[in-house]
């Protein structure tokens, strides 16, 4: 159940990406087609800020959806990095989630929601195995034998 986990949620990243830096596209040619600025500052600068705030929002999206993908395709967990990266991303969806229902509505909290539960899946899928004393075992302790 794990690999298909982390597979979709690698692609739901993916889309993700896309879908961010589509947003970020529409509002840089609106705010160069509109000249606007904001409290003085130039709007060819605003217009540059929003173009590198979509393409590193949607790098670091590709990026997260890249150590889903190889953990899924490999059927093995992330390195140390790779979940930093990951609780990162989880972190984020949540606190943005958050700020989406008042801004945008129920619907973008929702999917928010569903990509923040195939973040913690994954992440908790390919958790450290237990320990071994936590384990348990068919075979006899050796104290009771």
């Amino acid at each position: 159940m794990r690999r298909p986990v982390a597979i979709v949620t690698a692609l739901v990243l993916f889309g993700e990406a896309v879908g961010i830096f589509a947003v970020n596209a529409v509002l840089a040619t609106v705010t160069e087609n509109q000249n606007m600025s904001l409290a003085g500052m130039d709007p060819k600068a605003m217009t540059a800020g929003t173009w590198v705030m979509g393409g590193v929002s949607a790098a670091l999206l590709i990026g997260c959806g890249l150590i889903a993908l190889l953990a899924g395709v490999r059927d093995r967990a992330p390195g140390r990095f790779g979940r930093i990266v990951l609780i990162g991303c989880a972190v984020v969806h949540g606190v943005l989630g958050a700020v989406t229902v008042g801004l945008v509505g129920w619907a973008a909290f929702a999917f928010m929601m569903v990509v923040l539960a195939l973040l913690v899946f994954t992440l908790l899928s390919y958790g450290p195995e237990g320990r071994g004393e936590d384990r348990v075992n068919d075979e006899a302790s050796p104290a009771a034998v």
